[in-house]
C-alpha cells in the first residue's frame, strides 16, 4: 500500500452521489409548511478508490451497483454530492463539471464508453471523431492533425482509408478502435475503460483486449478497467475492487481477491464464472432474496444483509467497513470468509 501511496496518479475519497426520486412538493404545499421529503437514491455511497501511475485497476459488480456512475463521476461528466477526487495531487472534485469539461485538467482524464455506436456522432466521419478531441483541447495545424489522427488510427489498428467512413458504415470493432484512437488522441493520463468489449462478439473482444494492453505499456497509462468478465479482469488488472449497491464491499491485489475471497458476494460472483475443463467442479455459494433499495438505505444496515448467508444480526445493527484481511486486501465484512468457511458454506 506504501508503494501505491508515494505513486499515486488518481486519489478520490469518500466519494457520494445521491439523485432526488419521487414527487416535489408543489407552491402551495411548501407555503401552506406540508412539504414532502424528497427520497435519494444512494448511486454511490461513500466509496474511495485509487490508482497508481502504470497501474490497471479492475472494478466489479451486478448492474445497478453504481459502477458506470462512479466512472462518471471520477472523469467529472457528473458532479459530486460530496467527497474529493485529487489527480496528480492536485483538487478536481470541487470543479462543476461543466467548468471541468473546459478546463486544463480535461485531457489527463478521458473514457471509453461501453457502446461505441451509441457513443459515436453519426454525423461524424471517423476522422471527425478522433480529431475532435484534438481539435478543442491541443490545437495543432491542419498538416499535423492530418498526420496525428492517421498515426492513431495506426497505433489502434484502424485502416486509414476508413476515416472517411460515418460509424453505420463501419464494423463494432472499427468503432471500438475509433473510440479508443479518440480516447487517446490527447494523451491522457488515466483512462477509463467501462466495459469497452460487452457490445462486440467473442472474437473481437479478444483483439480489442489486446489492443487495449498494447497501448497502455505503449503510452504508460494506467487504467480503470470496469467488466463483468472476471476472466478478463483477473488477466488484464493489477488490483480488483467489487462494487455493490454504491459501496466497495472488497478490494485487493487481483490474484489475492481471485484465490481468497473473503466477502460472501465476491465469492458468488468468483464461483458463478463458468469452467470448461472436464471433470472439474466448483463449489458454487449460490445467494437468493433480492438486493435491498438503494432510495434512502438504511445507514446501518449492511447493504448485502438479507442476501447473505453468512448474515447474522450484528449485520443489521453496523455498516461494516473495509478491514484488512492481508497484504492491501481490505474487506466490508464483520464475518470475512476464511478458505475454510468458503468450503463450508459454498
Amino acid at each position: 500500500m506504501t508503494e501505491i501511496k508515494d505513486n499515486l496518479l488518481l486519489d478520490a475519497q469518500s466519494l457520494h452521489k445521491h439523485f432526488a426520486v419521487g414527487r416535489r412538493s408543489s407552491l402551495l404545499q411548501r407555503l401552506a409548511g406540508r412539504a414532502r421529503p424528497v427520497s435519494q437514491l444512494h448511486a454511490v455511497d461513500d466509496v474511495s478508490i485509487a490508482v497508481a501511475r502504470g497501474e490497471t485497476v479492475g472494478l466489479v459488480g451486478e448492474s445497478g451497483c453504481g459502477k458506470s456512475t462512479l466512472v462518471r463521476l471520477l472523469t467529472r461528466l457528473l458532479d459530486l454530492t460530496d467527497g474529493s477526487i485529487r489527480l496528480n495531487g492536485e483538487e478536481i472534485g470541487h470543479l462543476p463539471a461543466r467548468q471541468f469539461g473546459r478546463s486544463a485538467y480535461r485531457p489527463r482524464i478521458q473514457m471509453v464508453f461501453q457502446d461505441a455506436t451509441d457513443s459515436l456522432n453519426p454525423r461524424f466521419t471517423a476522422f471527425t471523431a478522433i480529431a475532435d478531441p484534438i481539435r478543442r483541447l491541443r490545437p495543432l495545424s491542419h498538416m499535423q492533425l492530418k498526420q496525428r489522427v492517421e498515426d492513431l488510427a495506426t497505433m489502434c489498428g484502424l485502416p486509414v482509408e476508413l476515416l472517411s467512413r460515418f460509424p453505420h458504415q463501419l464494423s463494432g470493432g472499427q468503432k471500438a478502435r475509433v473510440g479508443i484512437a479518440r480516447a487517446i488522441a490527447v494523451e491522457p493520463d488515466l483512462l477509463i475503460l467501462d466495459e469497452p468489449t460487452a457490445a462486440l462478439d467473442v472474437s473481437v473482444q479478444v483483439v480489442i483486449l489486446q489492443l487495449l494492453d498494447d497501448i497502455k505499456t505503449r503510452l504508460g497509462m494506467s487504467y480503470l478497467f470496469v467488466s463483468h468478465d472476471l476472466n478478463v479482469v483477473r488477466l488484464l488488472c493489477d488490483r480488483v475492487m467489487v462494487m455493490y449497491l454504491g459501496k466497495i464491499v472488497e478490494s485487493g491485489p487481483a490474484e489475492a481477491v481471485f484465490r481468497n475471497p473473503a466477502h460472501p458476494y465476491t465469492k458468488a460472483l468468483l464461483s458463478a464464472i463458468p469452467h470448461f475443463e472436464p471433470g472439474h467442479t466448483v463449489p458454487r455459494l449460490r445467494i437468493t432474496g433480492e438486493p435491498r433499495s438503494p432510495i434512502d438505505p438504511s445507514p446501518t444496515v449492511c447493504r448485502f444483509y438479507g442476501r447473505c448467508p453468512n448474515g447474522k444480526p450484528t449485520c443489521e445493527a453496523s455498516m461494516p467497513t473495509l478491514q484488512t484481511v492481508g497484504t492491501e486486501h481490505a474487506v466490508a465484512c464483520h464475518f470475512p470468509l476464511t478458505a475454510s468457511q468458503i468450503e463450508d458454506i459454498a
